[in-house]
């Protein structure tokens, strides 16, 4: 489960940073521009993607530890 922690702190780490860009992106457009964009939705965007990673890594995390697991015996005999 520690490691399902610290995907989950990885990953709003990395959307932190993305909307940190996307917010210094703004600051260059013109004040004349009257699009706004759409904000709840890609909020919606976010917040759906972080909970599909975290239901794919919650189902994958025992096989892929296996597979880590099974690799690093392979190189350490």
């Amino acid at each position: 489960m520690r490691h399902f922690t610290g995907t989950i702190k990885a990953f709003a780490a990395l959307n932190v940073a993305l909307l940190a860009l996307r917010i210094s992106g703004a600051a260059y457009r013109s004040t004349d521009e009257r699009e706004r964009g759409d904000v709840p939705g890609w909020v919606m965007i976010t917040l759906m993607s972080a909970v599909l990673v975290a239901a794919l890594l919650a189902l994958a995390q025992p096989a892929l530890e296996g597979l880590f697991n099974e690799a690093i015996n392979r190189v350490n005999p």
